[in-house]
């Protein structure tokens, strides 16, 4: 599996088989300076957490553009329908979709979900963490945002995902304290990402809080550069 951080809570997956974005919230990121169409380039399939604006991102366009299926809760995936997405494929809370490559399971997260469109709140079903398991390769749980809740320990106990890309921003999600004992208690991780950090002023700017509530955890804790590629 190689995983690269594209900023914020985006990621791409490349998996054999199949190429995942997550999450691709890129041209309207600040802090992301690399090409959209280089990011997106050979996608086959766009999961998505939830509804917000820097969550959904440019996944109209590279649905559009590619014809990668959509992956999310119904409500995104209709939402995405009317702007143009031609191949969506809706799950919700506790659900398994098989997407040949991988499986994504869609999990609770403690947050909320929506857009406003000309003053006008949408709804947009509600948040998820995603579970990727795929044919070959480690499985990987991406929170989403979210705040710690104790059944993240079901999580655990029914995944057992050993990759775990957690928020730890603050303000709206996790922060580093929170997100480092969601990761030690609950779950069996042999590596944490932490991300949604760094992108605003009202985030924490930097990874290094839960580096430091992580140490002596015996997991291993990535912090790349927003583009660089982690071999997992």
């Amino acid at each position: 599996m190689k995983l690269t951080w594209l900023g914020h809570s985006a990621f791409r997956v490349e998996l054999p088989g199949a190429v995942a974005l997550i999450d691709p919230f890129l041209s309207g990121n600040p802090k992301f300076s690399g090409s959209l169409e280089e990011a997106a380039r050979g996608v086959t399939h766009i999961l998505l957490t939830h509804g917000h604006d820097d969550h959904i991102g440019d996944a109209p366009q590279i649905a559009r553009e590619t014809g990668a299926q959509v992956v999310s809760n119904f409500e995104v995936c209709m939402y995405l329908q009317e702007q143009g997405a031609q191949n969506v494929n809706p799950g919700n809370t506790g659900g398994t979709i098989d997407c040949g490559a991988f499986k994504v399971s869609f999990t609770q997260a403690l947050h909320s979900s929506g857009t406003t469109e000309s003053g006008r709140s949408i709804y947009l079903g509600n948040p998820n963490g995603l579970v990727i398991t795929p044919k070959e390769g480690p499985t990987l749980l991406h929170m989403g945002d979210t705040d710690v809740f104790s059944d993240m320990a079901l999580i655990d106990e029914i995944y057992a995902p050993k990759i775990g890309i957690l928020p730890i921003g603050d303000r709206f999600t996790m922060g580093a304290k929170t997100a480092a004992l969601a990761a030690r208690r609950f779950f069996h991780f042999e590596t944490v990402v932490p991300c949604h950090y760094g992108t605003f002023d009202l985030l924490d700017q930097t990874p290094d809080a839960f580096v430091a509530a992580m140490a002596g955890s015996g997991v291993r804790v990535e912090t790349p550069a927003i583009g660089a590629d982690m071999r997992i």
